[in-house]
């Protein structure tokens, strides 16, 4: 493989307190008209409290302000951050209030949003995530796809990927916690097109049964560690991955280049990280590293 390139970190900080769809046009974004489009993307990092919208749709606001104000133009937040992330409480909390909430904060701070919520379709329940632009209009609402433990007791499972993204001339995926852990659904995402993955996540901070040897255990931060930077590797994609902090979570939020390296890494705390993200970063990535094209290759596909 080349010589691997990091993108331009824009800023990371505390903050002070704890079928596609078309938006704006193409912008060549902070990172300069040399690159062609790009995009400014942060991740929030938090504590929520169960059941607590109102408080949480604040914390929210204050960490999206502080992401915008170091540069971002989409900020990424934790799954279910508005309600709490508890399976069992967050289904009895309508979801739609949420979403007119963190529909707000995006047009009232001029910020993109992708932000979780709980759906309801009919006699179903979904966890969802959403991508409100600049403006607070909501382009599009995906379902997770793979659900996690006691999530399956409340809610029913996407029976597809969401549909994608194109904005400032870029084109987002997006998926929820579990989705991610799973090479097909990201291989689905960038095989539709997808250059950047967006994740909401709330990872727990224990694994379960663990083997006798401790040396042997998988700890649940090489989720941010490995399998995210694997997926981006695997696929050409940046990722952008924000998990809850507090306790019963790992936090460990990060933003990953499609090359596969971590740019940065939240600790333990509350905090914001921002970093531009090119569409011609993306094409060099594919370039150096050809699985997307090799795999097509195999299957007979001819450029």
């Amino acid at each position: 493989m080349s010589e691997q390139r990091t993108p331009e970190r824009v800023a990371s900080a505390s903050p002070a307190s704890a079928s596609p769809a078309s938006a704006s046009p193409a912008s060549a974004g902070p990172a300069g008209a040399d690159a062609g489009p790009a995009v400014a993307i942060g991740i929030v990092q938090s504590v929520a409290r169960i059941d607590d919208i109102d408080g949480n749709l604040r914390t929210l606001r204050r960490g999206v302000a502080e992401a915008r104000d170091v540069g971002a133009e989409v900020v990424v937040t934790p799954e279910l951050f508005a309600t709490g992330y508890d399976p069992a409480r967050a289904w009895t909390h309508d979801g739609a209030r949420v979403r007119e909430g963190l529909a707000a904060i995006a047009g009232d701070l001029g910020v993109a949003l992708v932000a979780s919520s709980v759906d309801e379709v009919g006699a179903r329940r979904f966890i969802a995530a959403s991508f409100f632009d600049d403006s607070g209009t909501e382009l599009a609402r995906i379902h997770k796809r793979h659900l996690f433990d006691i999530e399956r007791d409340f809610f029913t499972p996407a029976d597809r990927c969401g549909d994608l993204v194109d904005w400032r001339g870029m084109r987002f995926g997006m998926g929820i916690c579990y989705d991610i852990e799973y090479p097909e659904f990201a291989r689905a995402l960038a095989e539709a097109g997808a250059e950047v993955l967006l994740v909401p996540t709330a990872v727990p901070a224990s694994s379960g049964d663990e083997p006798r040897d401790p040396a042997l255990a998988f700890s649940p931060t090489q989720t941010s560690t490995l399998l995210v930077p694997a997926r981006a590797l695997e696929n050409g994609l940046a990722i952008a991955y924000a998990n809850h902090s507090g306790e019963g979570f790992t936090a460990h939020s990060c933003l990953v280049n499609p090359n596969g390296r971590i740019v940065d890494l939240l600790d333990g705390g509350a905090g914001v990280a921002v970093t531009v993200i090119s569409a011609a970063e993306i094409a060099e990535a594919r370039a150096s590293n050809p699985y997307l094209a090799d795999l097509r290759r195999l299957r007979g596909v001819t450029e």
